[in-house]
């Protein structure tokens, strides 16, 4: 069990750490050919990085055992649409320069995901947790009070669909691979319909006369699928809770980032919702190492 535990803390913090430092990196470069076509280039290219590992690994039996059953499907069509969402809107905010509004979300994601396991997995939730999901909520309706036009839209939905994709993932306890590639399979004829309609119209940027930065844009899978793989796996190993706690690696690193490295604006009330969670998280983060 402790070896499963650490296991699963290690695989977190590095899928977290990638997430919030070499990815804001490579999405924030390539953000420039348009948050469009590299939403479409990051699910394209995350099917065949997933289909490759697939067949290396030789899985294709689990993958068909899966797929007949019709309630998986259900939930990996709906976690699918999830993590669609969660990239697309992502990948926007890093294009429009709101990645401190996106680090907001992943904030509060891990209270959230306290909230969830809690209510579908019976994870303990005492008074020091209760306190930090209350403090989320007043961080939320704080900015909602005294700036409406201020509130980071962008990170309320980001923290909603990673939050509930991770409930289902674990609910459904598959393989974490086959899991994604399913997932991704949902997504891929639609991303690859967008990037026929974006390749007749000359808008592209992916194009076989400038091979070096279309292999550049061909790592959006594997710049997807590793962290994503790593995090998820530490979800199944050691639960929604801890795994949230420790993914606080990647609002942190993109919140550094964003402020200090490209220059966002960030405005007093956004800065005082923030110390309201970052209260919260160092209350949830004290009780978590007693317990533990």
């Amino acid at each position: 069990m402790n070896q499963n535990f650490n296991k699963g803390l290690l695989l977190t913090s590095v899928g977290s750490f990638w997430w919030g430092f070499l990815g804001v990196i490579y999405f924030e470069y390539v953000s420039f050919i348009g948050h469009i076509e590299l939403v479409v280039h990051r699910c394209l290219w995350t099917f065949v990085m997933l289909a490759i590992t697939t067949t290396f690994f030789s899985k294709w039996k689990i993958f068909f055992k899966i797929i007949s059953d019709k309630k998986k499907l259900v939930s990996l069509f709906i976690s699918g649409f999830l993590i669609f969402l969660n990239w697309a809107v992502w990948i926007y905010a890093v294009a429009t320069e709101r990645i401190i509004d996106a680090s907001f979300g992943y904030f509060i994601m891990p209270i959230l995901s306290v909230l969830l396991g809690y209510i579908f997995f019976q994870e303990k939730l005492n008074k020091k947790r209760i306190f930090s999901i209350i403090l989320v909520l007043i961080s939320i309706l704080f900015l909602i009070f005294f700036s409406f036009r201020n509130i980071p839209w962008v990170g309320i939905i980001v923290a909603v669909s990673w939050a509930f994709y991770n409930l289902i993932r674990k609910k459904i306890n598959i393989d974490t691979d086959v899991g994604l590639l399913i997932e991704s399979l949902y997504i891929f004829p639609f991303a690859l319909i967008v990037f026929y309609l974006i390749t007749i119209e000359g808008l592209n940027d992916f194009s076989l006369s400038n091979p070096g930065f279309s292999f550049f844009l061909i790592l959006a899978g594997p710049m997807t699928v590793i962290p994503l793989f790593l995090y998820v796996r530490g979800v199944e190993l050691i639960g929604l809770g801890p795994t949230g706690m420790i993914f606080y690696i990647t609002p942190t690193l993109q919140f550094l980032m964003g402020f200090f490295y490209y220059n966002e604006d960030f405005s007093l009330i956004k800065f005082l919702s923030f110390i309201i969670i970052w209260i919260a998280v160092i209350i949830y983060l004290k009780d978590l190492y007693e317990t533990r």
